[in-house]
This record gives structure tokens, C-alpha cells and sequence, in this order.
């Protein structure tokens, strides 16, 4: 069965993800317009040490990121494609393989630098939870990030997702508001997006209550969540509401043409493959006529007056191209843009840095970004 994670754990799991300093809900480089960078770094803590060959999907694939994908095999699930919705929430995630590696190696874990509490809003047609974190370092108003978690619009929570936000509160020393927007296909397209908006609309009306400066705000999201991101960016600009100041998309999704030479490439990689984009892309939408809603298809959204923009990409990923292509819709509309594309890395590595070092280096480069933008 999938591992619970508790609060205890969460937090925990979080500090050993990050780079520099240092959980659950409790109440207490590259250059402007840059073209991709591949950055390799050498892990200076722990070095993991795969049991087998690279797999045929991934020949290039770097040791450390191996052991993850080694140990997420180990669970024996089921693939994701074959199941339900619920049945594939089930499922071991890649948190649940570092959790276990941070275990089985005696990784220590530093102390969680942020406090956390839940919060409930309204939204239309019911509620998203929100968790907001608080560094504990540092007075406020913080600057604020709004985040969104990966999943495939399907999957996966802000549990799953909890490494990432604590992170960047801590690095960049903001506030970060978590949205658990609603998920298909029990909410049909274009639900996630509507919650994702709603949330950003709360966070800068309400950003006083959170000890949160509403001029400094950025968003952030993974996979399906750079895709929301990306659609908040759109939906302030098109309704005239403060706009966010920097957006970070990391490996978003952003088209639904599954020929690309990465999906090509990266058909059977893992954790994330071809057949599994198909059964999100299913789950989410209602006909695939909506496939090429600009929502879903962000290179074919108007992309003029968006915000500055950091994009992630890794190697072994569908969705490398993704990232690619939106970099390059992007600059022809005359947004600024700084890519970097991470080697020997798959789906997934961004919230990994205990045990991935390309993953401590691309949580410090977004990071580093977001403090430029908010004058840190």
C-alpha cells in the first residue's frame, strides 16, 4: 500500500529536500533570454548507488536518480494507466521512494523552517484547501508564492507535493499559499483552473491575514501545476488584477501533441510515461476537442504581457519538449525567459534534493530566481 505520510514525516521529508537550511499542519545559472543550460552537479552529501543497469528507457540516466526510480519499482504497483482514478491515488508515489531512501541510508534531517496552517475557502461550486506556509526566520509582510502541485489534474496532493512548497518558503524566505485544487475526473477541465485562479484571487485580497505583501507575489507550479501557473499569469492579465511579478514552471505541461521528440524518446520512462499522459489527458477532459482549449495547449494561448519566467526541464522527461516549446512561444511574444535543463534527471526530480543533486541545484537556481524578482 501507498505510504502515509504524517505530519511529522512531511516535515521532516521536506527539510532533508532542501538546499540550504533547513511539515505537516500544525499552527505554530543562467542569464536573461538564456537558451538551455544542462547543469550536472556532484552530490556533496549522500551518494546513491543503483542496484542494476540504466534501464533501456534511460541509458543516460545519472546513479542517484536511478536509485529513486529503483525503489519506486520495488512497490510493485500497478501502472497508473491501467487503474482508476482512485485506485492510482492508491499507488506508491516518488516522495514514498525518498521518504524510503532517506531511512535506509540514515540520512540526518534538518529541522523544518516554517510554520503551517490549513486553511478552507470558498470557490465556485464548493471548497480547495489551501496551506500556507510561514518562515519562522525573518518578519514580515514576506513576499507570497502560490503554488501548485503536480498530478496530471488527477493525482497526487499537497502532501505528495509538501518538499517543494517548504522549500521555497525557507530558501526564499516567503510566504507560500499550497492549493489543493479539486481533481478529475470527479471535476471535469476547466475546474483545476478555476480553483487555481480563485486561489490567487484570495491570496491577494487576503495577504494581510497571512503576513504576506500582495505587491510581491509569484507563482509557482510542476507538471500539471506549471500548467495552472501558467493559466493564472494569463487569467490576471486578461482581467486586470495585479498580475504575478515572476511565474516558475517546472516541466509544465504545455501541449497535447504526444509526437514530440521527447515523447518519443521518453515513451516508457518513469515515473511519468506516454500511456499515463493519455489517461490524465482523458480523466481531465470532458471531449478531446478540449485538448486544444489554449488553457490546456499554453503555445497556442496569447502569451504577450506575461511575467518574467523561469522554466525547468529535465532530460528523461515526455514532457522535456513541453518546456521547450513554451520557452520559445514565449520569448516571440516578448516575455522574458530563463531556461535550464537538468541531465541524467527524470519527471519528478525537482523535490529531491536529499538524494538528487541536480534536484539541490535547480530548488537553489528557482529560488535564487523568485529573491531577484522580489528584491531579496
Amino acid at each position: 500500500m501507498k505510504t502515509i505520510l504524517n505530519t511529522s514525516s512531511l516535515g521532516l521529508l521536506a527539510g532533508a529536500l532542501l538546499f540550504a537550511s533547513c511539515g505537516g499542519e500544525t499552527k505554530t545559472t543562467t542569464t536573461t533570454d538564456s537558451t538551455t543550460t544542462t547543469t550536472t552537479t556532484m552530490s556533496d552529501s549522500t551518494a546513491l548507488k543503483p542496484a542494476g543497469p540504466a534501464p533501456e528507457w534511460a541509458p543516460t540516466i545519472h546513479p542517484e536518480m536511478q536509485a529513486v526510480i529503483e525503489k519506486l519499482a520495488s512497490y510493485g504497483d500497478k501502472p497508473i494507466e491501467t487503474l482508476s482514478a482512485t485506485a492510482a491515488r492508491k499507488n506508491h508515489t516518488p516522495t514514498d521512494a525518498v521518504m524510503d531512501l532517506i531511512k535506509e541510508n540514515n540520512i540526518t534531517l534538518p529541522a523544518p523552517g516554517v510554520d503551517t496552517v490549513g486553511k478552507e475557502i470558498p470557490v465556485a461550486g464548493g471548497n480547495v484547501h489551501l496551506r500556507i506556509y510561514t518562515p519562522k526566520a525573518g518578519k514580515g509582510p514576506f513576499p507570497v508564492i502560490v503554488y501548485y502541485h503536480g498530478g496530471g489534474f488527477v493525482i497526487a496532493n499537497i502532501d505528495v507535493y509538501n518538499a517543494s512548497a517548504q522549500g521555497l518558503a525557507e530558501q526564499v524566505g516567503a510566504v507560500v499559499v499550497s492549493v489543493a485544487y479539486r481533481l478529475a475526473p470527479e471535476n471535469k477541465f476547466p475546474t483545476a483552473h478555476n480553483d487555481a485562479f480563485a486561489a490567487y484571487e484570495w491570496t491577494l485580497k487576503n495577504a494581510a491575514s497571512i503576513n504576506a505583501d500582495p505587491k510581491k507575489i509569484a507563482v509557482l507550479g510542476e507538471s500539471a501545476g506549471g500548467n495552472l501557473a501558467a493559466n493564472v499569469s494569463i487569467m490576471a492579465r486578461d482581467k486586470k488584477i495585479m498580475a504575478p511579478l515572476h511565474e516558475v514552471l517546472v516541466y509544465p505541461i504545455a501541449q497535447t501533441d504526444m509526437s514530440t521528440k521527447s515523447y518519443t524518446l521518453y515513451a516508457a520512462a518513469k515515473p511519468l510515461n506516454k500511456p499515463m499522459m493519455s489517461w490524465f489527458t482523458k480523466n481531465y477532459l470532458t471531449t478531446m476537442a478540449e485538448a486544444k482549449d489554449p488553457r490546456i495547449s499554453l503555445v497556442d494561448a496569447n502569451l504577450k504581457g506575461l511575467p518574467s519566467t523561469t522554466i525547468i526541464t529535465a532530460e528523461i522527461d515526455p514532457l522535456n519538449n513541453d518546456g521547450l516549446m513554451l520557452s520559445d512561444k514565449l520569448k516571440a511574444a516578448g516575455v522574458t525567459v530563463d531556461l535550464k535543463n537538468y541531465d541524467g534527471v527524470t519527471h519528478e526530480f525537482f523535490g529531491m534534493a536529499a538524494v538528487v543533486p541536480e534536484a539541490k541545484d535547480a530548488q537553489a537556481y528557482a529560488a535564487d530566481q523568485l529573491k531577484k524578482v522580489f528584491g531579496k
